[in-house]
């Protein structure tokens, strides 16, 4: 079942004295979290007056948090926003979807679920654990079908992905 927030980030400080909250992004790029107008901390709604990029994070001017030590209070939150309000390209998915799926060999054997997805500068990689661990790139070589509303991740393994090998 699709959850109907997302987590997208963490709050790790404030800034300045006007109640700013620096946001450590989870995306590909901390611009993603510009285009929100709400952003929700533990299921409640804050409007977000203003937001910038600094440097990786971004900082953002929340509805109702005027001074510093407002901001304080939020620190360690996670930033979740509205799944209805993202976009996503064509054959794309939310890393929050895929961890949990099923992950099927070439012959349909179950060899574990996906418990982490690493980002790395050329393609993500999925960890699987079950009765072995593997890493899995995400890439068509290995990752022959994605499928989140069956729960499942169907992939091609080769020799040297389990990682827990002797």
């Amino acid at each position: 079942m699709e959850k109907q927030f997302l987590e997208a980030g963490e709050i790790v400080s404030t800034h300045g004295i006007q109640g700013e909250v620096k946001i450590l992004p989870w995306a590909d790029s901390p611009d993603f979290l510009l285009k929100f107008k709400t952003f929700y901390l533990q299921g409640k709604p804050f409007e977000v007056v203003s937001s910038r990029v600094h440097k990786t994070c971004v900082l953002a001017k929340l509805q109702g948090i005027d001074t510093p030590e407002d901001a304080i209070r939020l620190r360690g939150q996670k930033v979740c926003i509205d799944r209805s309000k993202v976009q996503l390209p064509k054959g794309t998915v939310f890393i929050a979807d895929l961890l949990g799926c099923r992950v099927l060999d070439d012959d349909g054997c179950e060899i574990g679920k996906i418990k982490d997805v690493l980002t790395m500068p050329s393609s993500d990689v999925y960890v699987i654990e079950g009765e072995h661990k593997y890493m899995i790139p995400s890439v068509k070589e290995f990752v022959k079908e994605i499928n989140v509303d069956e729960g499942y991740v169907r992939v091609h393994l080769i020799e040297g992905m389990q990682t827990d090998a002797n």
